[in-house]
């Protein structure tokens, strides 16, 4: 228990910090920054859940790594022993921005300001898919025919004998980086280890943060529940930043994916220890599936489609096992073992699993299998661990209600939550424009391809307007496709861009090519950072409500009327999935953009128009294309239009 004096110390702390050390380096108070700096540190030391929404503009992640700081400091007046703390998000780039720019800034302003000796350091916790194998690096250098490789495929397997993490090397292919990563049952004693150096020096009291994803973070979690052996040190305090993520993590952790990428993972290790005719008939046998998986999710989204492709791959698995199981590795045998059933729990229909297809982190498909409800598992392993939780994010509560997002993770009848809420500081009513067409393009048609025509033909008209500079985010790779067709038709002197598995290199040339068009969809709602001009108009072709599947029809179960679910769930699901995609349109104080929202269901008088209306910060409206390019004519600079 900190004492009061201890408390009230830590808390003038903060202000300093805020107040002063910020300032002095030329970083402007925030005031909503510190409050919420405080609140934080009050969840913490009273060991409470703090659900706290913090718009685009507050500065959350300084909020967060100050109060974490000033908790350890805390503890050490009260003479408690160290305990890193534990930071969870969603993205690699968030994380890499903590432990590259946040936390060496605010370690430069402590040391300056004599409160700490020593600069804070943290290390972020991944997989061991993430790192590189030793052996397996010089097995697949020996391996590998220099003459036919791709020149920087090479250099860049040849720079793993120099990096550790598989993330930090570009143009490794996919290929090179499944054969050279720490395999799952990884038995290596051997003292020049690099992989298990580096386990040894994330046990030393250097690093303060330890960060981690949320996948990470639960599979932890399950570890300490089953008293297996820890990944991630002990703590009394987690941060869960991009928390509005974690409830997918949650059900890929707590049930089963399948990707292409597990049937090639495991036809490749059969073909490398010369099991040549299972291999090939693995392969053959899964090839229809591993297509299909490698794909986006198709519009639907029917997951019966990729069940039924199960058949022949679940029957060459049991003949496997049956015929090698104790003749190949124990890698391989692992690895046979734990995709055969795996493929047998989607192939059972087990009525106890709910079935479906989310897109993977790749831009394909993940087939999953999850329990319906996970709030009980949730409570298990985080809730009642008596930790100190903050869970923040930008978008998790809806209409100042976080009644939907409690209910998601299993904390709806827990009372010890508090909730926070501290909107963006950005002043939008100036720097934003909505725009809604009086005449939108009606989906009814889309069945005689006028619906992408007509759609087309709009996007055309906006794109002019605003010379380009645009990112138009759409619910489905269909339409998508559709569209850039068309777009590509209409030959704009704008360069176009769509996202696809070469995602990082598509965004630095979207953002490095003045006036670009980036079409995309999937991850791009949520997390990709484009500020300045880069986009100055978001395109939101369709209202992104979630595709029906078998989750929602268990859900829809527990509601007496379809009426209460749509209210309840569909509508806001849909409205923070807008929030977040509108958030990709101001990225900063000084951004000013035109949001076209397209779907009819949005337009005033119809059924949305409200709840759309809600979802979104208050700026004008108009449906006059017109004003959309007076406003950017207003708030843009010369240099904006050459």
């Amino acid at each position: 228990m900190i004492t009061l004096e201890h408390r009230k110390n830590a808390h003038t702390m903060i202000d300093h910090i805020f107040q002063n050390l910020f300032p002095a380096h030329g970083m402007p108070e925030r005031p909503a920054q510190t409050v919420l700096c405080h609140r934080m540190l009050d969840a913490m030391l009273d060991s409470k859940i703090a659900l706290c929404e913090a718009g685009t503009g507050i500065g959350k992640t300084y909020a967060y790594l100050v109060a974490c700081f000033v908790l350890t400091q805390c503890r050490s007046w009260e003479g408690a022993a160290f305990q890193p703390v534990i930071i969870s998000t969603s993205s690699i780039a968030l994380q890499k921005a903590i432990t590259s720019e946040y936390l060496p800034l605010l370690s430069q302003l402590l040391l300056g300001g004599g409160l700490i000796q020593e600069p804070l350091f943290a290390v972020v916790r991944k997989g061991k898919s993430h790192y590189v194998c030793d052996d397996r690096l010089e097995r697949r250098i020996r391996g590998a025919n220099a003459e036919r490789k791709n020149q920087r495929n090479l250099e860049a397997l040849l720079s793993m004998r120099e990096q550790l993490d598989l993330d930090g090397v570009r143009y490794l292919s996919s290929y090179d980086r499944k054969r050279i990563c720490v395999p799952q049952v990884c038995e290596c004693q051997q003292a020049t280890c690099r992989y298990l150096q580096f386990l040894e020096r994330c046990k030393s009291r250097r690093y303060l943060f330890h960060i981690c994803n949320h996948n990470l973070l639960l599979a932890d979690a399950i570890h300490r529940e089953r008293e297996a052996r820890p990944i991630l040190p002990s703590t009394d305090a987690l941060v869960i930043d991009e928390a509005h993520k974690l409830p997918e993590a949650v059900r890929q952790m707590f049930g089963l994916t399948l990707s292409g990428d597990d049937f090639r993972s495991l036809i490749f290790s059969l073909k490398n220890e010369e099991y040549m005719l299972a291999s090939q008939r693995l392969s053959d046998a899964a090839r229809p599936l591993i297509r299909k998986l490698d794909r986006p999710p198709e519009e639907n989204r029917s997951v019966q489609k990729y069940l039924a492709l199960l058949a022949a791959p679940d029957k060459e698995l049991c003949a496997i096992r049956r015929q090698l199981f104790r003749l190949v590795l124990p890698d391989t045998r692992k690895r046979l073992e734990r995709l055969g059933e795996t493929v047998s729990s989607f192939q059972s229909n087990d009525g106890a699993l709910v079935f479906y297809v989310t897109e993977s982190e790749d831009n394909g498909t993940l087939l999953c299998a999850s329990v319906a409800d996970l709030s009980v598992r949730l409570q298990e392993t985080l809730w009642n661990r008596n930790l100190s939780l903050i869970l923040t994010s930008g978008t998790m509560a809806v209409g100042g209600d976080f009644g939907r997002f409690r209910e998601t993770i299993g904390l709806q009848s827990n009372s010890q939550h508090r909730e926070f809420i501290f909107p963006s500081p950005y002043n939008y009513e100036k720097n934003c424009l909505l725009y809604l067409p009086k005449t939108p393009p009606h989906e009814e048609r889309k069945k005689k391809n006028a619906y992408y025509n007509d759609l087309s033909a709009l996007i055309v008209q906006l794109l002019n307007a605003s010379h380009g500079h645009a990112l138009i985010l759409f619910t489905s790779y269909a339409a998508l496709s559709g569209v850039m067709k068309r777009l590509e038709a209409s030959e704009l002197p704008y360069s176009l861009f769509s996202l696809d598995r070469n995602s990082v290199q598509i965004l630095e040339q979207f953002r490095a090519t003045p006036g670009a068009v980036l079409l995309a969809t999937g991850a791009a709602w949520e997390g990709m950072d484009f500020p300045g001009d880069c986009v100055s108009l978001l395109i939101i072709p369709k209202l992104p409500f979630a595709y029906p599947d078998a989750r929602q029809k268990q859900e829809l179960a527990r509601y007496p009327a379809l009426s209460d679910f749509i209210r309840t769930v569909v509508v806001p699901d849909m409205q923070i999935k807008l929030r977040q995609g509108f958030g990709r349109a101001i990225r900063k104080e000084t951004d000013t953009c035109v949001v076209a929202i397209l779907d009819e269901r949005a337009t005033p008088g119809q059924r949305y128009h409200a709840a759309m209306l809600r979802a979104l910060p208050k700026m004008p409206v108009t449906s006059d294309l017109h004003a959309v390019e007076a406003f950017l004519r207003r708030v843009k600079d010369k240099t904006y239009w050459k």
